[in-house]
């Protein structure tokens, strides 16, 4: 596999000073991004079934194991509060259960009727979508989800830094990011880590955007959980409405916090629940209604 291979511009990083050897690693993190670009059209491709699979009201299910299945997990954990998503839209699914987000569950990866089952217990169904994550495109736990997934007819993607490997094969969308032999040797945290990281970023933040969720570039799905998200929400109606923020704390306050809707009543001045009909109709999207 190429993510075992050693790399050849790390071979002495050991022996390096300290500036040296981060510019080594800065040097091989700039490669990522260059790999990433690649495999543009098939993200593309993998975020237009999502977001059908979503607007139908079916799931995107990440599957992982190890640094993986974190990252999958931490993309998760994510969306309910920037995209005001319900916390079962997505989820992710790591080899071993809950305690292997903080600890290393020594052998969970290895087994793929842990996958399967596991995948089945979430009830996966043929409006779901499901991602294989495994830098190693051979993860067993990973497979048998896919394999599962696929059995039910949900859409499968993958996601793996080794071309050719069995996960791409199996999943019908295959986003294969090569980075190259990670500066050490095999620990795949790194380059392979970073470019599943942004490759995940752009599955579910693409397709928030496409379901409504951003206006311009402004999150106007925000929970307003806490004080700073407060401060943002409240910021984002003054812009999009055009008053100050005082103003945009009153159309806040009348609409539940809810951002969206204290948009269309501040631009359209009509009241809260003529706004969230004008909102259901437009299926959240904001630009359909105020343009």
């Amino acid at each position: 596999m190429i993510t075992e291979q050693s790399n050849p511009r790390s071979a002495h990083i050991d022996q390096l000073s300290t500036l040296e050897m981060l510019t080594c690693m800065n040097d091989e993190d700039a490669r990522v991004a260059v790999a990433v670009r690649a495999v543009l059209p098939a993200i593309a491709q993998a975020v237009d079934i999502i977001v059908d699979r979503l607007e139908r009201g079916g799931r995107l299910l990440y599957v992982g194991a190890g640094t993986s299945g974190r990252l999958g997990v931490l993309d998760a954990s994510e969306c309910p509060p920037t995209f005001n998503t319900p916390p079962e839209q997505v989820q992710a699914i790591i080899a071993g259960g809950q305690a292997a987000i903080t600890a290393a569950v020594e052998g969970a990866e290895d087994d793929p009727a842990a996958g399967r089952d596991d995948l089945i217990a979430r009830n996966v169904s043929a409006a779901d979508v499901v991602v294989g994550i495994a830098a190693s495109g051979q993860t067993p736990y990973v497979l048998g989800a896919i394999a599962a997934a696929n059995a039910v007819g949900a859409a499968t993607i993958g996601i793996a830094c080794n071309i050719p490997s069995p996960l791409l094969d199996s999943a019908q969308i295959k986003i294969g990011a090569i980075v190259g032999p990670e500066v050490i040797s095999g620990s795949t945290r790194l380059k392979a880590g970073t470019a599943q990281k942004m490759i995940l970023n752009m599955l579910s933040t693409a397709s928030m955007i496409q379901l409504g969720k951003v206006y311009g570039n402004l999150m106007v799905d925000v929970q307003t959980t806490n004080a700073k998200l407060v401060g943002r929400a409240r910021r984002i109606v003054a812009q999009i409405v055009g008053v100050d923020e005082i103003e945009a704390a009153r159309l806040l306050a009348m609409t539940d916090y809810d951002v969206k809707t204290a948009v269309v009543v501040g631009r359209l001045g009509i009241d809260p629940a003529a706004a969230r009909a004008r909102l259901e109709q437009a299926r959240g999207r904001l630009r359909e209604i105020i343009g």
